[in-house]
């Protein structure tokens, strides 16, 4: 017993694992981490280099832009570039007209796509797997190859220089569907069993219990959506000819053409033509990261 009571005593007294100091790291390990602050740190100042130079160039003079030997910063700030861009009533009105179609398409989008995704996550129909493999396989069809049939299409349906040409055509998206119906198949069934023995009906379920779980997917194609309306060019300048209706490439483009001269006023409206893309990106950072993670543990 006195035995038992001393080992007892010692067990007691001696420090648990975590309770142990760790042992001292080595020049190796401090080295490694410097280094990948470093790295990290060159990165960052290599990517954000040009959005800085942008922002810079905008308060430099029509030949500061250009002037050689380079010279990051003006010799005098021109902040009469900033204020010119925002007082000229047609760079409001395209940014405004702009951003109204980027959140109409967005929404659009995300209606259409998540009703499809739905479809093919939950439904059982006739000829699905043939339908979706259609579906899957219009992803490896670049868009180029088919502008010139979707141009003569939207002719034919008379949506020429109208607010529905842009939006529209390209609504309906695969790789969105395939992101959604992803999601929707990790959705246990359970969750819609218990709908329909409370009486929901196929749209009751998708409206009242996938909807709102559906955040996630919806943050990350919702931002994707709204930005490649943002930063369409191609499509805008085959289909819009009237200059009130451009979008802002459109009207950045049309700028640099006519006003090759003003380059610093070029990157001054530039800088506020990309601000709206940053500023959502900025406040939905934190969703975008935790469905990122979400993905990579499913």
């Amino acid at each position: 017993m006195a035995v038992a009571y001393e080992i007892e005593a010692v067990g007691a007294g001696a420090p648990s694992r975590s309770d142990r100091p760790h042992p001292r790291r080595g020049a190796a390990w401090w080295l490694v981490g410097t280094g990948k602050g470093v790295a990290g740190a060159a990165f960052v100042l290599v990517a954000l280099f040009p959005l800085a130079w942008m922002v810079i160039a905008g308060f430099k003079s029509k030949t500061e832009v250009v002037a050689t030997p380079f010279q990051f910063f003006p010799e005098v700030w021109q902040w009469h570039n900033y204020t010119q861009i925002l007082s000229d009533p047609t760079f409001l009105r395209t940014m405004a007209w702009t951003f109204g179609g980027a959140v109409l398409f967005t929404v659009l989008s995300l209606s259409v796509n998540s009703l499809a995704a739905y479809a093919f996550a939950r439904l059982d129909f006739r000829f699905r797997r043939t339908i979706w493999t259609v579906v899957i396989t219009t992803m490896f069809i670049p868009g180029m190859t088919i502008l010139l049939t979707s141009f003569i299409v939207v002719t034919k349906l008379a949506m020429l220089d109208t607010l529905a040409v842009l939006v529209v055509p390209g609504a309906a998206n695969a790789a969105t569907i395939f992101f959604i119906r992803q999601f929707y198949l990790s959705i246990p069934s359970s969750l819609e069993e218990a709908a329909m023995l409370d009486g929901c009906g196929r749209l009751g379920i998708f409206w009242r219990l996938f909807v709102p779980l559906s955040k996630p997917p919806f943050v990350v194609m919702g931002i994707t959506s709204f930005l490649a309306y943002w930063n369409s060019y191609v499509w805008p300048i085959l289909t819009i000819t009237s200059p009130d209706k451009y979008v802002v490439q459109q009207y950045l483009a049309n700028f640099r053409s006519e006003r090759s001269s003003e380059l610093g006023l070029l990157m001054a409206g530039s800088v506020l033509a990309a601000a709206p893309v940053i500023v959502l990106f900025l406040v939905f950072q934190r969703q975008i990261i935790g469905n990122i993670k979400l993905a990579g543990l499913k």
